[in-house]
């Protein structure tokens, strides 16, 4: 089961699994619209609703949860409220029922919300219960700790293992690519490729952000690799790249594997979280084998093709 199979990160696992004859998957989707994938059995269902939550998790061996509310920067700055209340709400309905039902194996992508900024990657132990979360990411964090807390918890009273990815920015197909949701990654890749050579395109705050960007491939071979050799009844690994790049970079970056000749300008009016941060994912690598493989400049391009066939060709 691929919890919230009509989003990004959803999307792209629940097509993976798909391909792979000795799965049978099915995926949950509510307000997006479905799809046609052969190997995916679509179910519509509302994920804060126990009922609908009980009737998808009933005969399910691997629930990959992947449904959240998520968005850009401009809703965690101007409606923090946001992410917090529908994804504690599903969350913890999905993991009673994952309890219940007695699923072998849960995954949860979680993120890297709750770290401080730093110039070094941070690992896992950098974190504790006692840390400040930066005031942007407040209510988001706590919340992802909660449902991280709530994972270890489940993993003491049930024989279901219990993985907690936290990854750091995912980019890739399928991502949001409407400015008003989108992250910086898609929303770059929007401006960047509907705007006329020789003109402007306007970066949010002044581009000092740095991210460590991850291609979807490599979270979703982490999911895979965490199934197939997890041994504990708990793991907590970070996932990504290690490397922070800014945001005018980034932009740089993309504007050069377009092929565009853009000017870029900086807009100080509008939302941007100050935030440097990378990860040290070499526990993961420790206990699944896993390592990113997806170059920066290659899932740019990746990414850039995906977008001229699949929404530049239909518009």
């Amino acid at each position: 089961m691929v919890c919230g199979a009509t989003g990004f990160i959803g999307r792209n696992i629940a097509e993976y699994y798909a391909k792979k004859k000795e799965y049978k998957v099915i995926g949950t989707y509510f307000k997006s619209e479905p799809y046609v994938c052969e190997g995916l059995d679509l179910v519509k269902a509302d994920l804060t609703n126990s009922e609908d939550v009980n009737k998808v998790l009933k005969d399910i061996d691997i629930v990959i949860q992947a449904a959240a509310t998520t968005s850009g920067s401009n809703d965690i700055i101007n409606r923090p409220y946001y992410h917090v209340t529908n994804n504690a709400v599903m969350n913890s309905l999905i993991l009673r029922s994952t309890y219940e039902n007695k699923v072998k194996h849960f995954v949860f992508p979680s993120c890297t919300i709750m770290y401080q900024p730093g110039k070094v990657p941070v690992k896992e132990s950098d974190f504790n219960a006692a840390d400040t979360i930066y005031p942007s990411y407040f209510g988001a964090g706590w919340t992802k700790v909660y449902i991280e807390k709530m994972c270890e918890f489940f993993s003491r009273i049930s024989d279901t293992k219990f993985s907690v990815l936290r990854h750091t920015n995912v980019y890739g197909p399928y991502d949001k690519y409407d400015l008003d949701k989108s992250h910086v990654f898609g929303a770059t890749i929007t401006k960047v490729m509907t705007a006329s050579d020789n003109s402007e395109i306007f970066v949010w705050g002044e581009g000092k952000e740095k991210r460590d960007l991850i291609y979807i491939d490599d979270m979703v071979a982490s999911v895979d690799l965490a199934i197939q050799n997890q041994k504990e009844k708990y793991e907590l690994v970070n996932i990504g790249t290690g490397v922070a790049i800014s945001v005018s970079d980034l932009v740089q970056k993309i504007i050069i594997a377009s092929g565009r000749k853009l000017i870029t300008r900086y807009d100080l009016s509008k939302p941007s979280i100050p935030f440097e941060l990378s990860v040290d994912s070499s526990k993961a690598r420790s206990l699944f084998g896993w390592e990113y493989k997806v170059h920066i400049d290659d899932g740019i391009k990746l990414t850039l093709d995906w977008y001229k066939e699949n929404i530049l060709s239909k518009n």
